[in-house]
């Protein structure tokens, strides 16, 4: 009996190649497999320390977390799923520049809205003093922005995108038509909006809340500026200013754990939303969104204009005046030269990134597609999994192997190459982005048909030469997409680089950081406003995919 091409293919030894692969994919889960096999020496002193965290801190990183966390699943899912489902089925005065203006918070790092805010809204910021010049109050007019309250303001209009892109991807591929069939069979619009559409965009609203709240835990510079007793800012305290390894490990730990609970759902969500996509005949008439009329159209525009302004239009219109103040009236002008060495650190990083990034999902791609093996098919899931893993839990993973290989063999200089040169850094960006690049590649390599493969074979071409002169021409814009999505991730990074950047080395990321938390906004504004301007880079390319209904991959 001849065996079946499955396991004809598992008795074929793997390519060189992808051995190489495999091995590179295990060297990126490294920072995780080191936070596991900490519990390996679970020592007296590790459960002195697990014991004692459990009695006094655990419970309240617990609590702050579940506090910031819910409401944040809630609100990206009203606010991003309720523009998703305005835009796609309704039609009002302004819809075309809704579609993609809901898009541009994507650019404004959290951390940096937290920044705008905080000096603007604070007792002592201009809306404040000038409210109370005009009325006569005394004291502060609102409750302190720096607060669990003023971070989920925050969140939500940072990262509900993440839930309306997916809903609305969802919505416009098969809602209308399925609308115009509930038409037809007597269904009023509100039954039709209730018990059609919405339930249809059901996976695509979990996988992007899902996909909001990883990066609500992962989050640093907001929970640190605003005092929150996270899970990430207690890895930091623990390691940082306590130099508590065992604590810094168990946090971390506990974090993987909650974000893994998050990515299985996200992809339990992804797997349903493949039955709910296929596309289908919208031309018809019937098929269009609704026509809005009167106050219900303005109603609508309202709607989808409030988070673009609170999200993006009004600060970067307080990073313009915190920008000109400063130039004008700061003791020093703007840093220029400074700023310029910030900026140089962040291009250096981002790029060495962004190209090692692209280069190894191109690599990964290709050798799955030339001949895929289930040792190469675990490391490419593996890298996958990577951007579900916070930066903190990523640098805690760099942090225990290099100084336990320090103390092992102390004229080594592993710590140091690791902590003190731009490798740890690099090493730490591949941990955390290389799936954003894999995921942007692979989609490019699912629209090549393997006839191109099989004919090229035929006329004598190898391996080298399929991926040099067939491949990487037809994929140039997939690899450059990839590789800008990394580069942006990289310049907002934030926990990874407050933990491994070099001494002096410091990013715009880290520096827009330092100036808010030594209360120098008006210094803040530069370095965060440039953030701003490079995360429009991946927001315009989304925008121009989704006017032709393509991926972003292609």
């Amino acid at each position: 009996m001849s065996a079946t091409p499955l396991a004809r293919l598992r008795a074929e030894p793997p390519h060189p190649l992808q051995w190489l692969l495999a091995l590179l994919c295990l060297v990126l889960a490294l920072p995780v497999l080191s936070i596991a096999s900490s519990w390996l020496s679970f020592d007296a002193t590790a459960r002195e320390t697990l014991a004692h965290q459990l009695d006094t801190v655990l419970p309240g990183y617990a609590l702050a977390s579940l506090q910031l966390t819910l409401p944040v699943a809630l609100g990206v899912a009203v606010v991003g799923g309720g523009a998703a489902a305005l835009v796609t089925l309704l039609r009002f005065p302004g819809r075309g520049v809704m579609e993609w203006a809901l898009l541009l918070p994507l650019a404004m790092p959290a951390y940096v809205l937290a920044y705008v805010y905080t000096d603007t809204l604070q007792s002592s910021g201009p809306l404040q003093v000038w409210l109370r010049a005009r009325t006569g109050a005394t004291g502060a007019l609102w409750p302190d922005i720096r607060s669990t309250g003023g971070a989920v303001v925050l969140f939500i209009l940072t990262l509900y995108p993440y839930v309306y892109l997916l809903t609305r991807t969802a919505l416009t591929e098969r809602g209308a038509v399925l609308m115009e069939a509930a038409r037809l069979l007597g269904a009023g619009p509100w039954r039709r909006l209730t018990e059609v559409a919405l339930p249809m965009a059901r996976p695509a609203l979990a996988a992007g809340v899902a996909l909001a709240l990883m990066e609500t835990l992962a989050d640093y510079g907001v929970g640190a500026y605003f005092g929150l007793n996270t899970f990430t800012t207690g890895i930091y305290k623990a390691w940082l200013s306590f130099g508590d390894r065992h604590a810094a490990a168990q946090l971390a730990t506990v974090l993987l754990l909650v974000v893994g609970v998050l990515v299985w759902l996200e992809r339990r969500a992804q797997s349903r939303l493949r039955f709910s996509t296929s596309r289908g005949p919208g031309s018809s008439p019937e098929a269009r969104p609704m026509q809005l009329q009167g106050a219900a159209a303005w109603a609508a525009l309202a709607a989808c204009l409030l988070p673009v302004l609170l999200g993006f239009v009004l600060p970067v219109a307080l990073l313009l005046r915190l920008v000109t103040l400063e130039a004008l009236h700061g003791e020093f002008g703007l840093p220029w030269e400074r700023f310029g060495q910030w900026a140089w650190a962040s291009l250096r990083l981002s790029g060495l990134a962004a190209l090692a990034a692209a280069g190894m999902a191109l690599l990964l791609a290709f050798a799955s597609r030339l001949r895929p093996h289930p040792l190469l098919g675990a490391g490419v899931r593996v890298v996958s999994l990577g951007y579900a893993v916070p930066g903190a839990v990523i640098a805690i993973g760099l942090l225990l192997p290099s100084g336990w290989a320090q103390q092992r063999w102390p004229d080594s200089q592993i710590g140091t190459l690791l902590t003190s040169t731009s490798l740890g850094l690099v090493y730490a960006y591949l941990v955390r982005f290389s799936a954003v690049a894999l995921q942007s590649v692979e989609a490019g390599y699912a629209r090549l048909p393997g006839s191109l493969d099989e004919t090229a074979r035929m006329l004598g071409a190898g391996n080298a030469r399929i991926l040099g002169r067939i491949h990487l021409p037809l994929l140039h814009r997939t690899v450059l997409a990839a590789a800008l999505l990394v580069f942006v991730d990289v310049m907002k990074e934030l926990p990874a680089t407050l933990a491994l950047r070099p001494f002096n080395s410091d990013t715009l990321a880290i520096i827009a950081s330092q100036l808010a938390r030594d209360e120098r906004l008006a210094e803040a504004a530069l370095p965060s406003l440039a953030l701003v301007v490079v995360g429009l880079a991946p927001v315009i390319l989304l925008s121009r995919a989704m006017r032709r209904g393509d991926s972003l991959a292609t």
